[in-house]
């Protein structure tokens, strides 16, 4: 999107409890493009409340957290008028079918970990170009 001649910047969520991949999407995203900003969450609960204050373009979000999975995350985020609309890209290790199905159908987008910041770009573009 572009403003005034300026390139509007992305605003990315990315919702996982292992602290590692938040920091590896974040300084993959950043670093390989100047089209995104990251912004993560440790947890489902920490999602919800970021998103009381936070307007992201897209949600990157964990199937197996605990306390909250990524499905309920998921549930809690499309019953709220303000997200619903909010595309949300699983990104997880789960490999079977059912999460891959369930995800493919439920999201816009499954994404296996792991995976490479140049192809996790490519798809998140698409998502948001749709």
């Amino acid at each position: 999107m572009w403003v005034t001649g300026v390139k509007m910047v992305k605003k990315v969520l990315v919702v996982d409890d292992n602290p590692d991949v938040i920091f590896s999407v974040k300084n993959g995203l950043e670093e390989f493009t100047k089209d995104y900003t990251v912004v993560g969450a440790g947890s489902g609960k920490e999602c919800l409340e970021l998103l009381e204050t936070e307007a992201p373009d897209i949600i990157l979000l964990d199937i197996m957290m605990p306390e909250m999975s990524g499905w309920k995350t998921f549930d809690r985020i499309k019953e709220n008028m303000s997200w619903k609309n909010i595309p949300i890209v699983f990104l997880t290790a789960r490999t079977d079918s059912v999460a891959k199905n369930a995800g493919g159908f439920l999201g816009e987008d499954y994404i296996e970990k792991p995976f490479e910041i140049k192809n996790l770009k490519e798809r998140i573009d698409e998502v948001l170009n749709k």
